[in-house]
């Protein structure tokens, strides 16, 4: 995988120069900001290039950019936390990997509007290299399905934090009347706030002739526990940082923070498992495992009020997430991302 992170080295440092001609003083910080601060998430994303049996000239670079946009709208919408301008800001999400549709004007319902063509461009790169995808018609269906759910993710930031609980309970029961409910509403949208779903699909897309059993297999493989033991650990190392500045927390939903580590540790075991049941299981176990070293190598998983919780979820997914552990901590050191 070291091919990998090379690539998305050049991706990142293409698109770092690009964000260095923003105009506007607080768009280019937020756009520099995301590359430099959430640099873990375009490499975890370059991680689902692993499953296709044979390398697609493109793929890492769609995932990059694709994670590029996402973590750039964190930050931007952050800055103006409505209902209108988060679900705006997100449809570029969905601009991207739905080609044929017109692309929406993203800053409608923001105060700052000039960031000189910055996420068009991310959003045209994405369409661009869908359209090199040879599945990408087969899975072009449930993809769809997949990104119009990212409009949660324009909900997050919405204050007071009361208007934003009800904006996303009414839409967990919209959009999933008849199914998981096997999962509280704050878990349903934590989960459906991860990318995973969407990361298996276009490497899936990438290769030729795929069926309608893979695409099943490469939703399955995600949801609901990968996606969910994700998202609730990116809240978990965050849960000191969130407690001060009084961001959202999903892990905060939970009764006490003991229910919460209980239930993240129930979600990687089932992940585990649902990974190794699937056809190319052991790529998608990688996939969790790392994942899993990723966030409990960031220095905010290993303060010492932190780490008994840590040490269970690390058991909790099995031997390779502590094999990967010590590599993880050394890659984070190597790019100065201890704390990303």
């Amino acid at each position: 995988m070291t091919w990998g992170l090379v690539e998305v080295r050049r991706e990142i440092d293409a698109l770092r120069r690009h964000a260095e001609r923003i105009t506007d003083p607080v768009l280019r910080e937020d756009a520099l900001l995301a590359l430099r601060e959430k640099r873990t998430h375009a490499d975890g994303a370059a991680l689902f290039a692993i499953l296709p049996r044979r390398r697609h000239a493109g793929l890492v670079s769609l995932l990059v950019a694709y994670e590029t946009i996402l973590d750039f709208l964190d930050e931007v919408s952050e800055h103006h936390p409505t209902e209108a301008n988060g679900r705006e800001l997100h449809m570029a999400l969905i601009d991207a990997l739905v080609p044929e549709r017109r692309m929406a004007d993203y800053y409608r319902h923001h105060p700052r509007r000039g960031d000189d063509g910055y996420l068009d461009a991310l959003v045209e790169r994405c369409r661009q290299l869908c359209r090199t995808l040879p599945s990408f018609d087969e899975v072009r269906t449930q993809l769809t399905r997949e990104v119009w759910r990212t409009q949660v993710l324009g909900l997050n930031h919405v204050l007071p934090a009361t208007r934003r609980d009800d904006l996303l309970r009414r839409w967990v029961r919209e959009e999933f009347s008849d199914e998981d409910h096997r999962l509280d509403w704050f878990e349903l949208s934590a989960a459906a706030s991860a990318s995973l779903v969407v990361h298996s699909l276009l490497a899936l897309a990438s290769e030729p002739g795929v069926t309608a059993c893979e695409v099943r297999d490469a939703r399955s493989a995600y949801w609901p526990w990968t996606s969910l033991a994700t998202a609730m650990l990116d809240s978990y190392v965050d849960i000191d940082d969130d407690r001060e500045s009084g961001n959202h927390s999903y892990i905060g939903h939970y009764r006490t923070e003991g229910c919460g580590i209980s239930r993240l540790c129930d979600c990687i075991r089932r992940a585990a498992v649902q990974a190794a049941e699937l056809p190319n299981g052991r790529r998608h176990a990688v996939i969790l495992s790392a994942m899993i070293a990723m966030y409990l190598s960031k220095d905010s998983a290993r303060v010492s009020t932190r780490r008994p919780a840590t040490r269970r979820f690390l058991r909790a997914g099995g031997a390779l997430p502590r094999l990967l552990l010590p590599l993880l901590l050394a890659w984070r050191m190597a790019y100065a991302l201890r704390s990303a």
